[in-house]
């Protein structure tokens, strides 16, 4: 079952890459767009993943109306996560792809069609780049460097992300803010970054990046340490196991 989704997200990662006259309307919040190629990337998606496997749910971030995320099998389906950098050309956006089984998650994938990166991770068989293990960072937090997410589509937890990042800055390296989510837990997984959070975000934003984390041995729970949630939003702290337990000894987000 994993290598035919890995080959429909790459061949959707094939439809981004191809993208012209790109056409772009604004969803709900500010900041936040969806274009014709969204719309493009998810249908194609569906067909594909509901093929390999017919039975299970479809929930997808340009629906209207989502399935039930939590019984049975459930694709978590982000087409084009930052959606805003692919509209300005930053290139640096990804096809996530998960998969979960009565709410929990049993695979996931993530393409950066620019990188030709594919991370991938099945439940209890470890986390991948292009075929090779990945494994998070040892670095400590005072070693590390962290990203963030603004919530963009959210201007009243502004003031509290940027308290929480200007915390971070004084007992962490630097700074990174990207812009797609699920490229900042890969990035974690494979040790490029030490620690990321993000004070609200919807399941499809993390649901394929989450399993390819904790697969390559990294932690991911909202920031008061709970559980994070596939059926609704939630906030994020991911990290290796150090830079995570440190943060919420440390109560950061307080």
């Amino acid at each position: 079952m994993l290598h035919p989704i890995l080959d429909a997200v790459r061949e959707a990662g094939q439809i981004i890459l191809s993208a012209h006259d790109v056409q772009v309307s604004s969803k709900e919040g500010i900041g936040n767009f969806v274009t014709t190629y969204d719309v493009k990337v998810q249908s194609f998606l569906r067909e594909k993943l509901l093929s390999i496997v017919p039975d299970a749910h479809f929930v997808g971030e340009e629906d209207k109306v989502h399935d039930d995320a939590l019984h049975g099998l459930a694709f978590i389906v982000d087409p084009i996560d930052c959606t805003a950098n692919f509209v300005r050309g930053m290139k640096h956006s990804a096809v996530s792809v998960a998969l979960a089984r009565d709410g929990v998650l049993i695979l996931g994938a993530v393409y950066n069609p620019y990188r030709d990166e594919m991370f991938y991770a099945e439940l209890g068989k470890g986390a991948f780049l292009n075929g090779t293990p990945i494994h998070v960072s040892d670095r400590t937090l005072s070693e590390g460097v962290f990203c963030i997410g603004t919530s963009p589509y959210h201007r009243s937890l502004r003031e509290r992300t940027m308290t929480i990042a200007g915390r971070l800055m004084e007992r962490m390296q630097d700074l990174r803010r990207f812009g797609s989510a699920a490229l900042d837990l890969t990035d974690i997984a494979c040790g490029r970054v030490e620690l990321g959070f993000e004070c609200i975000l919807q399941p499809w934003d993390f649901a394929g990046g989450a399993i390819i984390l904790t697969e390559a041995g990294g932690r991911i729970t909202q920031l008061d340490g709970s559980p994070i949630t596939l059926d609704r939003p939630c906030s994020i702290l991911s990290g290796n196991p150090l830079a995570h337990r440190a943060f919420l000894e440390e109560s950061l987000a307080k």
